[in-house]
């Protein structure tokens, strides 16, 4: 079994803002064509244009219908995806060594030459942050984009995870968990940033940021917006007061 560095030099990981993020899954399509053309084996896709598509993802976006106490009900999308835990169980379980976890920046990664597919790291992750590539028959993850945050041809505003950069609501962000004075560690502390199931005692990295209310409004605000709320006449008149009458016979 594969052991896990007492402590890491830096904890990289991402912030997701769930009040800001749009679902428009830009950072799922921008994710799979990185690591498809990229880092290790390609990202499947099996029957794609067929009536039972698969493919292999590691970032993928639910949205979720949530009804608070008191309220209008909102509707959150929830990008979720490796959240590279300090306690990372899907490291310790994993019998060949292949899954490990990175002293200098506590990235977790898979080394594919050494993954035999027995899935036990999948069965682990409490997350469901794990997927069995259907072709290639190794595991999958997020890798933060290793590839491009160290790689110095790159432009330097490039040199961050390919679903950050591409982000259009700027609902995520990237840095440095372990430095109190980045930018992940200044939002996660003004904004209440939320572990993802800390029950589970894994420890993520990566933090959520919990969505505004979207349904309340101030008196005098709406005191404001009366006279342009207020219907224009009270009964329709010309063209449109003969269609509204011809519609009520029918």
């Amino acid at each position: 079994m594969t052991t896990l560095p007492q402590t890491t030099e830096r904890k990289l990981g991402l912030v997701i803002d769930l009040d800001t993020c749009v679902g428009c899954h830009a950072c799922v399509i921008s994710c799979k064509g990185w690591n498809t053309e990229n880092y290790g084996a390609p990202l499947s896709d099996t029957d794609a244009y067929g009536g039972d598509p698969s493919g292999t993802f590691l970032n993928r976006v639910h949205s979720y219908e949530v009804q608070p106490e008191a309220g209008a009900a909102q509707l959150i999308h929830f990008p979720k995806s490796c959240l590279h835990c300090e306690d990372a169980p899907c490291v310790t379980v994993c019998p060949t060594g292949a899954s490990y976890k990175r002293v200098e920046d506590g990235i977790v990664l898979v080394n594919e030459t050494d993954c035999i597919g027995c899935g036990l790291c999948a069965w682990a992750c409490p997350y469901g942050a794990r997927e069995m590539d259907a072709v290639e028959k190794v595991m999958k993850k997020c890798t933060l984009c290793v590839d491009r945050i160290y790689n110095e041809n790159l432009p330097e505003e490039d040199r961050e995870p390919a679903c950050v950069r591409t982000c259009p609501a700027g609902a995520r962000h990237f840095g440095d968990f372990a430095d109190p004075d980045s930018n992940v560690s200044k939002l996660t502390a003004e904004r209440g940033g939320m572990e993802l199931m800390p029950e589970q005692g894994t420890k993520p990295v990566n933090r959520y940021l919990p969505p505004r209310p979207k349904d309340t409004i101030e008196t005098d605000q709406i005191d404001i917006l009366a006279p342009y709320l207020a219907p224009v006449a009270e009964e329709a008149t010309g063209f449109l007061g003969w269609l509204d009458k011809t519609l009520e016979k029918l």
